[in-house]
């Protein structure tokens, strides 16, 4: 009789608050019947109290919290083959040690993307009725206005900062309603645009032409505070700024001035710099920002996609198919 492979050794390393949502026991139990598990689930910190938990584990599993994959780590796991992330970025953990080992790496990113897609597009349809806009001005009037004048989603004019994950399936939404999406982008040609069915403009026309703008890049050194006064203030009249990707593109200082200048324009934050702003920040005050906690990212029950795809992965790797979610380390830098 043939011998049985030897089934290969993982170990699961994350935060303990988000990792009964990612690793749900469904997911656990899909993972268990193609590895064997390592011990209980340990957190960063725990793994530095376990010195000898990595020296066996090929594969390891993980997702917010995770540690920091530098020369340190790997000398401590010898026989590591993979890892899987259940989260969205992997520049905070990955470091040019870990690239030269050419060790796979898979990030949830898309799965993440989902509800981040589906709260950037509710904002921005919100926006192309300016609800944010009339609902401050009917409870400041304590009147109903005859007939509101909004843009609406018909031949309206969305602008999408950035094409990564979360652009791409928020464009990919806006394909099903009468509005042209323009979008900036440096990485992505025009054929590639045109077949998504984006117009690619500058950054400059895109805030200023329109009615909606919806920021999806990543953060750069050039991105850092990119979004400030001058394209602000080249908002059209009633305009919507969405920002659903990282707080510190947008100038905020820059914002707030000019929030206050112009009571028609509207920003929805559901990221800041710092988050959360600090106490006396006017982002807190002003009437015409719409303030969430990082609410569009996966939340309880939709975390379970990411380990979902981070088991699905698995598999393919163990069963040596292409995997569908590894990072390229030419592209690692330019990932949200």
């Amino acid at each position: 009789m043939a011998e049985t492979a030897p089934r290969a050794t993982a170990l699961l390393v994350m935060e303990e608050a988000r990792r009964p949502d990612v690793y749900p026991p469904e997911v656990l139990a899909g993972i268990d019947r193609l590895v064997d598990r390592q011990g209980p689930p340990l957190t960063r910190e725990r793994l530095g109290d376990h010195p000898d938990a990595l020296r066996r584990a090929e594969i390891l599993l993980t997702g917010w919290g995770a540690p920091v994959l530098d020369e340190a780590f790997l000398a401590r796991a010898p026989a590591l083959r993979a890892v899987l992330v259940a989260a969205g970025s992997v520049r905070h953990v990955t470091t040019p040690a870990f690239w030269a080992r050419g060790i796979p790496i898979v990030s949830a990113a898309a799965a993440n993307a989902t509800p981040v897609a589906e709260f950037a597009l509710a904002q921005i349809l919100l926006g192309l009725k300016q609800v944010h806009r009339v609902s401050r001005e009917v409870a400041a009037g304590r009147r109903f206005p005859r007939d509101v004048e909004v843009p609406g989603a018909y031949r309206s004019r969305v602008g999408l900062l950035g094409l990564g994950h979360i652009g791409r399936l928020v464009a990919a939404h806006l394909g099903r309603f009468d509005v042209e999406v323009l979008a900036t982008d440096p990485l992505t040609g025009t054929d590639t645009a045109r077949e998504m069915g984006v117009r690619l403009v500058g950054i400059g026309e895109l805030f200023a032409t329109s009615h909606v703008v919806s920021l999806h890049a990543p953060l750069l050194p050039e991105t850092r505070g990119a979004v400030g006064a001058r394209l602000l203030n080249s908002l059209a009249p009633g305009a919507t700024l969405v920002n659903t990707a990282r707080g510190a593109l947008i100038d905020e200082e820059a914002l707030a001035e000019v929030l206050r200048a112009r009571q028609d324009l509207t920003a929805v934050l559901d990221v800041t710099h710092p988050e959360p702003p600090a106490p006396g920040s006017p982002l807190f005050t002003l009437p015409n920002v719409v303030l969430t906690p990082h609410v569009a990212g996966a939340l309880g029950a939709e975390r379970h996609r990411l380990g979902h795809l981070v088991r699905d992965e698995l598999e393919r790797f163990l069963r040596g198919r292409p995997l569908q979610h590894a990072i390229d380390p030419g592209r690692a830098a330019s990932l949200a």
